[in-house]
């Protein structure tokens, strides 16, 4: 997911340039980067330009559906599928501010209006 999002951030990248934003915050290896690149690239989530010496990688996947489907997955794993339970836990961790849940509350109103549709 960190390399997606850098790579979302900046677009097409480098091995070396998403590297060296990995291991200002991580410590990784440039040969971890490298690995964990080509094993994206192999599943599909990521491009490569090999047309000049340095390869240049872009994300093959979208933010949203992507966030969309590790919401579903750790929903599913951790919360038995379960919305509720997943929204109470979010709700309760304290870290969501008024204007956050204001945002919450108007997403709410907007599913029950399509709901009913």
């Amino acid at each position: 997911m960190e390399v997606l999002t850098i790579l979302w951030a900046s677009g097409p990248s480098t091995v070396r340039a998403v590297h060296e934003k990995l291991n200002a915050e991580r410590g990784f290896g440039y040969t971890t980067t490298l690995k964990v690149m080509q094993i994206m690239l192999e599943k599909g989530l990521v491009k490569r330009d090999d047309s000049e010496r340095s390869h240049l990688y872009t994300a093959a996947v979208k933010p949203e559906a992507t966030r969309r489907s590790m919401v579903k997955t750790f929903m599913d794993r951790v919360f038995g599928g379960s919305a509720h339970d997943l929204v109470l836990a979010a709700l309760g961790s304290g870290k969501i501010d008024a204007a956050e849940l204001q945002k919450i509350n108007e997403l709410i109103s907007e599913a029950k209006k399509t709901r009913r549709k």
